[in-house]
């Protein structure tokens, strides 16, 4: 990877700490667990591999057993390592994920909707907003994957 092409946090400062004062705020009806595997698995897809090194430990951190994290990418397959509620809930961070090429369809709005609250439905999209919009700024900007994992605050 090359280098990092500018600091965004230095340079933005009020952005970046109202983006991570976003991230804090999203999802918070949420359990850890389901909110790390969502922004693991959107940042899979997106590319970043520094949000990728990040939430991956937060779930080791969490107790999450290695296995089950290394099959994130796989959860379709992988069914017995994830509930019916997180299969529900990675379906539809994928499809919201996916706008503009690919909407969120009926069946995937009926899926999450047997699992999750409307209140939980809405944090989960904000949720998404939140990691999409991180992986963006990191993958445009290069941060590196740090030496040692990045502890989630």
């Amino acid at each position: 990877m090359s280098a990092p092409r500018l600091d965004y946090h230095a340079l933005a400062p009020h952005a970046a700490r109202a983006g991570a004062q976003f991230s804090h705020a999203a999802g918070r009806t949420l359990d850890m667990r389901l909110r790390e595997i969502v922004n693991l698995r959107i940042s899979q897809i997106n590319g970043c591999a520094f949000c990728i090194d990040m939430h991956w430990a937060q779930l080791l951190k969490e107790g999450m057993e290695p296995r089950h994290v290394n099959a994130v990418a796989g959860w379709r397959e992988a069914t017995r390592f994830f509930s019916d509620a997180e299969r529900a809930a990675l379906n539809w961070a994928e499809a919201v994920n996916a706008v503009p090429h690919r909407t969120p369809s009926d069946e995937d709005f009926r899926t999450i909707r047997q699992h999750l609250s409307d209140a939980q439905i809405a944090d989960l999209t904000f949720q998404v907003g939140a990691i999409r919009s991180w992986n963006m700024l990191n993958a445009s900007f290069h941060m590196p994957v740090p030496e040692t994992p990045y502890a989630v605050a």
